[in-house]
């Protein structure tokens, strides 16, 4: 089964799940936002050709940095890490004329790269595996992804620091973004992921809000001016209150769902992580549920959602809206 193209059927059909009075204002609202969100192919080897001769990461002398330069493929689960390290090393053959595979020497630095980092839980783990297990003594490690959410790089270089201490190691670490996403919640009145000012007084949301949860949502204070990537605050309001009502709408269709399966993406948070950036390799599901969840051809049950953005997990196709244009 094919994901299917971005047509303006396709997206008419996605759209038409949404409060109907609310179509045209929401539609207007995402197109702005996925145009600054969606991460192709493209952002992402320009980001890593600039690094490759970034001073202040290669020094004066490129070649003979990324020579010494040592690569993990340590990954544990996904194929993001693989896509990354295939990408860098046609950078790196174009900008310094070097054969990944030859790179790595004794005291060379170590490179971890993935795409975007969400959570944390998939860099954090991967890390703190190595380090406990095949690290060197004293190891200075670059962490490269294309986007990172303030949060998720808060909480794992705060677990890392400890592994390190824990390990007796003599490791520093370093991280490499092209774009940061504020989602903490002591920032959350300036945060740039959905994070709703209030719960819409639906039947589904209210049956959401009164189940317990260990950390409850906390609505963040109107802003006077608009906050990246929305266009307006009334815009971003239309935008969090649609996705917060589809996704509540399509927990209730679940039997039991776990407690990560929140409206606004998965998460261990309040109403869901809320992110909304997106790559041309799959949609995350700490993105809205409304987004990616559901299947194709799915007439009733849990899955009878339209997605717009089919994850991978229900199909082997790849995300095709690389140049998303609604």
């Amino acid at each position: 089964m094919l994901t299917p193209e971005p047509t303006p059927e396709h997206v008419d059909r996605w759209l038409r799940q949404f409060t109907p009075a609310q179509q045209l204002p929401f539609l207007r609202e995402f197109d702005h936002v996925i145009k600054q969100t969606f991460i192709t192919r493209k952002n992402v080897k320009d980001f890593l050709r600039r690094l490759v001769t970034n001073q202040e990461l290669a020094g004066d002398d490129p070649t003979a940095y990324w020579s010494a330069a040592n690569f993990l493929s340590i990954q544990q689960n996904g194929q993001s890490q693989k896509e990354m390290l295939k990408l860098f090393s046609k950078c790196l053959e174009d900008e310094c004329d070097l054969n990944l595979d030859d790179c790595g020497e004794g005291g060379g630095d170590f490179i971890y790269l993935d795409d975007v980092m969400f959570s944390g839980n998939r860099v954090g783990s991967d890390l703190e595996q190595w380090i406990s297990n095949d690290a060197p003594q004293s190891a200075r490690v670059q962490v490269i992804v294309a986007a990172y959410h303030t949060l998720g790089q808060f909480l794992v270089e705060r677990k890392l620091k400890e592994v390190i201490a824990n390990s007796g190691k003599k490791i520093s670490i370093k991280y490499w973004r092209a774009h940061e996403v504020e989602n903490q919640k002591a920032h959350k009145n300036i945060s740039e992921v959905l994070w709703p000012t209030m719960a819409p007084n639906v039947a589904e949301v209210q049956a959401y809000m009164a189940l317990p949860s260990k950390y409850p949502f906390e609505p963040r204070q109107p802003s006077a001016k608009a906050i990246e990537p929305f266009s307006s605050e009334g815009g971003r309001q239309v935008l969090e209150s649609e996705f917060f009502i589809a996704g509540a709408k399509i927990r209730a269709m679940s039997e039991s769902p776990k407690s990560v399966m929140r409206p606004l993406g998965f998460s261990h948070f309040g109403v869901g992580f809320g992110s909304l950036l997106v790559t041309y390799r799959n949609c995350p599901n700490n993105c809205p549920l409304a987004l990616w969840w559901g299947d194709l051809e799915a007439t009733s049950g849990a899955l009878h959602w339209y997605p717009l953005l089919q994850r991978e997990v229900y199909s082997s196709a790849r995300n095709i809206f690389d140049d998303l244009t609604l």
